[in-house]
Parts: C-alpha cells; sequence; structure tokens
C-alpha cells in the first residue's frame, strides 16, 4: 500500500469524481421524519394522560369500595378470636405448650408400660410391666394356640 497522495479526478462543486463512486442524487426528505416524531410525540402525551385518567379513576373506585379492617386481635375479646374446634396446637386459643404435652404424655406411656395391677383379679387378669412380659416370653415361649381347620 502506497503512502503517496492520489488525485481523485476533477472535483465539481468541491466533490470528487471517481467513476467508481456513486452518489445519490438526491438528499433524504426531512419532512416525513418530523411528522412521524411529531405524532409520536402526540401519541405519547395522550398516552399519558389516558393512563393517568385509568389511575385517577381505580384510585377513586377503591375509595368508595373500601371497607375498614377487621379491629386487631389485642382489642378483641378472646371468646371471639378462638378459632373453631379442633384447634391445633400452638393456634390461637390453643393455650397449653404442645412440648409439654408431648413430655406428659411420654411420661403417661412410660408409667403406663411400667405398671403393675389387677385387671380383673376374680377372673385372675394382671397387668405386669412390658420388661417382665417380654422376659416371660423368652423363658417359656409364646403359648400353644389351636387352630381350627376349616372345612
Amino acid at each position: 500500500m502506497s503512502t503517496d497522495h492520489h488525485s481523485h479526478g476533477a472535483t465539481a462543486n468541491g466533490r470528487p469524481i471517481h467513476e467508481d463512486v456513486a452518489f445519490e442524487p438526491r438528499d433524504v426528505k426531512t419532512s416525513p421524519i418530523l411528522k412521524f416524531m411529531f405524532y409520536l410525540g402526540v401519541v405519547i402525551v395522550l398516552s399519558y394522560v389516558m393512563v393517568y385518567g385509568i389511575y385517577k379513576g381505580l384510585g377513586y373506585f377503591w375509595v368508595s369500595t373500601h371497607e375498614e379492617p377487621m379491629p386487631s386481635r389485642a382489642t378483641m375479646d378472646p371468646k371471639v378470636m378462638m378459632p373453631p374446634e379442633p384447634r391445633l396446637q400452638e393456634m390461637p386459643g390453643h393455650l397449653t405448650d404442645p412440648q409439654e404435652d408431648y413430655r406428659l404424655k411420654i411420661k403417661a406411656d412410660v408409667e403406663a408400660n411400667n405398671k403393675l395391677e389387677w385387671v380383673d383379679k376374680q377372673s385372675g387378669i394382671a397387668q405386669i410391666p412390658v420388661k417382665d412380659a417380654m422376659q416371660l416370653i423368652v423363658d417359656k415361649g409364646f403359648p400353644a394356640i389351636k387352630v381350627e381347620e376349616s372345612k
């Protein structure tokens, strides 16, 4: 590539003339572009006015149909604020602690499993601790059960 100055041929009205280069004979018309920009601005302003009108109208509609919320639970009567039965633990109206309920249930089950008492003394039915019952089964085995054959 050469850095020498090249002659571009004769110039007419300050424009170079070259046989490989072609120029548009006319310029771009600005009036359609300006009309488009004007109409676009009008559409934008009208859409803003329309959206603002909808916003205000919905605001008036909400105010006219608005109902006050229910009073705070702190100011309500405790009998009124309880949900219907059955109430789940840790829900409003349930007055016991679920962890305490669980501990009491485990304690009652352990006591029932370790209790030794007569269920029916005349029939000879007694309740013995589970640990003792398991040891009896290990020592003596399961009692024999008669199986009746169906005919």
